[in-house]
């Protein structure tokens, strides 16, 4: 399928399938709560699992979660775009449905897209997205390897071949010193060694 029935079935609220710089997403509309419940229920995923805002930009990234600024702004900017899942402080709570068990924070992520996806979510926005898989699979590089389950359910599929195939790196600034939460696609002290050049 291509990028224009993507854009329709978002906007209607259906869970796709999105590449991303990193593994096959399983993504829906951010925007309410209704498109997020369908996501949840197609991976079988429990409510109190968070599930990561992605965005197209930075600058959409702070339109979305406008308090974003000071420290957090500041790691956002020197980390984002790419492969890195950041965990940020969520004083308003924004995303509720996204942030599972702990509303005061929230996890962004504003990859380098293939343009196939980057076509899609530039026309969206923003959605709400997790790995095209069920819990405890294996992260799909390519869209054969993800599950019927979640294929035959999913109002889009864009295919933009084979991937990395390497999830993101997830990082929690929410504490008073940074944690590595997953060690993924990118170095995580990597990302820490320039984060902490950056607050010194």
């Amino acid at each position: 399928m291509n990028e224009s029935e993507a854009v329709e079935a978002l906007r209607a609220g259906k869970p796709v399938i999105l590449p991303t710089d990193t593994v096959y997403g399983l993504c829906a509309s951010a925007h309410g709560s209704t498109p997020s419940e369908r996501l949840y229920e197609l991976k079988g995923r429990g409510p109190s699992q968070p599930t990561a805002l992605l965005v197209a930009d930075l600058d959409l990234l702070f339109e979305c979660v406008p308090e974003l600024r000071g420290r957090a702004g500041m790691i956002a900017r020197a980390l984002l775009p790419g492969p890195y899942t950041l965990i940020l402080p969520n004083p308003a709570r924004r995303f509720s449905w996204l942030t599972g068990a702990n509303p005061d924070a929230i996890g962004v992520r504003v990859p380098e897209l293939p343009p196939e996806a980057e076509a899609v979510i530039g026309q969206v926005g923003s959605v709400a997205a997790t790995s095209a898989n069920l819990p405890g699979g294996p992260d799909p590089r390519r869209v054969d390897e993800i599950p019927a389950a979640i294929l035959e359910h999913v109002g889009a599929v864009v295919d933009a071949g084979e991937l990395p195939g390497t999830p993101s790196t997830v990082l929690d600034f929410t504490g008073g010193e940074p944690r590595v939460i997953r060690e993924g696609a990118a170095p995580a002290a990597e990302a820490l060694d320039r984060v902490a050049a950056l607050l010194a």
